[in-house]
């Protein structure tokens, strides 16, 4: 699901969360603009996460659910309602969840296209050239 080129959307949650069940995975994502991408991640009680830092800033929002999160080593309890921020390349991961876990995600940018390490150079460089107006 994506809105590009659209004005807007309306994504019906009984409908995400079949989507990620039929998907068989913990995430799905069902809206991606550049500047953004959104998505519904599940746990179930006792349930492990095994996410790894992301190159984006995220905001989760707990839907339902009881579990602990721990940001760059801190542990806080969380539930339905709560609002959890994680800059991007923080340590984070939601554990002890003693209650099934259903959470909105939230990156900025787009998931996978925030900035990250350099590209590595080509493997065959072109010869150095000058800047313009330099040398001349």
């Amino acid at each position: 699901m994506s809105t590009s080129g659209a004005p807007g959307a309306v994504y019906p949650l009984s409908e995400i969360r079949e989507r990620r069940v039929r998907s068989g995975e913990l995430y799905v994502e069902f809206l991606r603009i550049p500047e953004m991408s959104v998505g519904f991640y599940a746990l179930p009680a006792g349930g492990v996460d095994p996410q790894t830092p992301h190159r984006e800033d995220e905001v989760y929002y707990v839907i339902r659910g009881r579990a602990m999160v721990s940001i760059a080593g801190k542990d806080r309890r969380v539930e339905a309602g709560a609002t959890i921020f994680v800059a991007r390349e923080v340590e984070h991961r939601f554990h002890t969840v003693t209650e099934a876990l259903e959470l909105l995600v939230v990156f900025a940018p787009a998931e996978s296209s925030g900035p990250g390490p350099p590209d590595p150079p080509p493997s065959n460089p072109s010869p150095a050239r000058e800047a313009p107006g330099k040398g001349s």
